[in-house]
């Protein structure tokens, strides 16, 4: 399997080297030459793997420059009840991902019922564990296999930091140095990453939004001469090996939630990157029998917004609302690109155009074009959520269904609801466990969300961060201190 840019202008790679790489040098981002499909003898053969076993065979279609028996290996040694095991009462650590069913419909196939996708039983109860551990010990694999080193740069708007330091800290050949936005995270989120005293892990908090810290990244990403000499590679979802991990979920979770292999469901995914629901649209390219992706924003609804009316307009940072669901006030999402490749039938001119337009213009409109139509085809809809909604839902889940869910995950289940339907199941893919908001569960029940053990004094450890203005040449000068070439 070759990795091809979304940009087109830069050399076909295998899978190894991409995942070292992150962004690709034209600027684009890789995505395989083309999605392997899967019939339903594959659903009913996987359909009772444990999900080590699973996550094995759904990689193998995208890896095969790591021998299987390796692959194999790395997949058990990731996903087992020891690393997943901060499960809430009732939930199955064997499971790693449980479906956990609030209204289970009618039937043996849960027509109109409604569950949650547990996904957040990692080391820092948040979704991208999923995908972030797997990640760790690829890494330390290929670098290992090759005798290099690399060092990690990440931006993060609460989770995608703390999981990925949980995966690095301790990994032979790897620093990471992950921006945050200064001020802008819950208190737990904080606590989880610049707690942290391991030496392979730095914590640098910029003075803006998420996107701030993100086109840094880029812009490092973009100087391909520092990149080469300080062996920068990216462990956020413009990697794609966060994405391929993270299609196995959606498996998982359709096994979970349905009893046979040609049954449809909808999956509701919280969105603010684009990452998560790009792996959706993918399993769904594959042949996983999704009806609907219904891709639910907070406050800032840019995706919502495209997919109403056509029009892609990212915010300026000034523009993006802090909220109480804070890892999706993203408005510059980074995988949008990968799936607008695919909507304009993978033809990187056309991409090309789109994002010189959108640089020039602040955005792009589909509408004068045929691609407006082919909208339709990918199974897309969108909604978007407010503080008040999010207080009202965390509410009506835990009376309802006695359950207490994130801040995130309440934007998920009130915009699923709004597309539910007597037809099909809707399972809401949850984003973290409620303690990561603690301020708003507080607000909304009156009372402190369930903490797993281990987690009772997080916040009064010792922190290290460097905070620093929204300069790439700052983070590129923190980088040099820190780094032997």
């Amino acid at each position: 399997m070759r990795y091809l840019s979304t940009r087109g202008q830069a050399p076909d790679l295998p899978f190894c080297d991409i995942l070292l790489g992150g962004l690709a040098p034209d600027g684009g981002l890789y995505l395989p030459e083309s999605y392997p499909q899967v019939s339903t003898d594959d659903l009913a053969r996987w359909r009772s793997l444990p999900y080590a076993d699973l996550a094995f065979e759904i990689l193998s279609h995208f890896i095969d420059d790591i021998p299987a028996e390796d692959l194999r290996a790395i997949c058990r040694k990731t996903y087992t009840a020891e690393v997943y095991g901060n499960t809430r009462a009732g939930s199955d650590a064997t499971a790693i991902t449980p479906v956990t069913w609030l209204d289970a419909g009618e039937g043996s196939d849960h027509k109109g019922g409604l569950a949650l996708l547990e996904l957040s039983n990692g080391p820092t109860l948040a979704f991208k564990d999923m995908a972030m551990q797997l990640l760790g010990n690829l890494f330390e694999y290929v670098l290992e296999q090759r005798g290099e080193q690399t060092n990690i740069l990440g931006a993060t708007s609460g989770d995608t930091g703390s999981a990925a330091e949980y995966a690095m800290r301790g990994k032979h050949n790897v620093r990471v140095f992950m921006l945050s936005p200064h001020g802008r995270m819950s208190a737990f989120q904080r606590a989880q990453m610049y707690s942290l005293q391991d030496e392979n892990i730095f914590n640098i908090a910029v003075k803006g939004m998420f996107d701030d810290a993100q086109d840094i990244v880029k812009a490092v990403s973009n100087d391909h001469a520092f990149k080469a000499k300080y062996k920068i590679g990216a462990v956020n979802s413009i990697n794609w090996g966060r994405v391929a991990a993270q299609i196995v979920y959606y498996f998982a979770g359709y096994f979970g939630a349905t009893a046979s292999n040609d049954q449809q469901v909808d999956m509701a995914v919280p969105s603010g990157n684009f990452g998560n629901i790009c792996a959706g649209h993918i399993a769904r390219m594959m042949g996983l029998p999704i009806r609907r992706l219904i891709c639910a924003t907070n406050e800032n609804d840019v995706l919502d917004e495209f997919f109403r009316t056509g029009v892609y307009r990212p915010r300026s940072s000034a523009e993006t609302h802090v909220t109480s669901s804070p890892s999706m006030d993203i408005s510059k999402a980074s995988n949008f690109e990968r799936f607008v490749f695919d909507l304009v039938g993978r033809d990187p001119a056309v991409v090309r155009d789109l994002w010189r337009t959108l640089e020039s213009e602040g955005s792009f409109d589909l509408n004068q074009t045929p691609y407006r139509d082919a909208l339709a085809g990918f199974g897309f809809v969108s909604g978007s959520s407010s503080h008040a909604d999010r207080l009202a839902t965390i509410r009506a889940t835990r009376a309802a269904y006695g359950v207490v869910v994130d801040t995130h995950t309440a934007d998920g289940l009130k915009v699923a609801e709004a597309y539910r339907d007597e037809a099909v199941p809707v399972l809401v893919l949850e984003t973290a466990q409620a303690v990561k908001f603690e301020e708003t569960i507080r607000e909304a029940l009156g009372e402190e969300p369930p903490r797993p053990d281990g987690f009772a004094h997080l916040e009064s450890l010792p922190q290290r961060c460097e905070v620093m203005p929204v300069d790439v040449n700052a983070v590129k000068a923190f980088i040099q201190a820190h780094v032997a070439v």
